[in-house]
């Protein structure tokens, strides 16, 4: 799979693609074209972020290679008054905290508002100052940012998932940071996961 340039496969990532940590990504929707560069991911776990049911060929794609699909319906909201839904963005961000489901990747269809908002609020929570928050934001929004977005992700209160954090032990194995691994306290292991296929 794949296009064949010369004799070499290259692969092409979906639109908007990117690393936002070590086994945390983020992109536009993926087609059948990008199917080959996911592969390589090694990816455990899709999370969607449109209300939008699945299409088939990428469901059949996240069965086959055994990637659980997490998706939260929120609309891509153009009107100007209307705002993220921040029970929805909490509970995919302890979906995506849960280092069970890494590597993830978050998406929408163009991997702007939605994931944007989404990626902003774990920046939030990693202690990113707001400036960078918003800068990154308006890198992969451009010129098509949303006003409510920023202002959603300037109101976000981190603290919020502060019981979520409490549970989180941070082991570091070796000196080197790129060795963080996130364990969670037993009693979190037997909670409920949400899914959705």
């Amino acid at each position: 799979m794949g296009v064949m340039i010369e004799g070499e496969d290259v692969l092409l990532p979906p639109t908007n693609f990117s690393m936002v940590e070590r086994g945390i990504y983020r992109s536009g929707f993926p087609k059948r074209d990008s199917f080959a560069f996911l592969e390589n991911l090694n990816l455990r776990s899709v999370i969607y972020l449109c209300p939008e049911a699945y299409p088939e060929e990428n469901a059949e794609f996240l069965k086959a290679h055994e990637i659980q699909l997490f998706q939260f319906g929120i609309d891509g909201k153009k009107e100007p008054f209307d705002s993220v839904p921040k029970d929805t963005i909490t509970v995919a961000l302890k979906i995506l905290l849960d280092v069970r489901n890494h590597p993830v990747l978050i998406h929408c269809k163009r991997g702007k508002h939605r994931t944007g908002c989404l990626v902003g609020c774990l920046r939030k929570l990693m202690n990113w100052c707001l400036p960078s928050v918003l800068e990154e934001y308006q890198r992969f929004a451009g010129a098509k940012a949303r006003d409510t977005d920023m202002k959603f992700l300037e109101m976000f209160d981190a603290s919020s998932l502060r019981q979520c954090l409490y549970s989180i032990i941070y082991r570091y194995q070796g000196s080197a940071i790129h060795n963080r691994r996130l364990i969670y306290t037993e009693e979190n292991l037997h909670q409920k996961r949400i899914t959705s296929n």
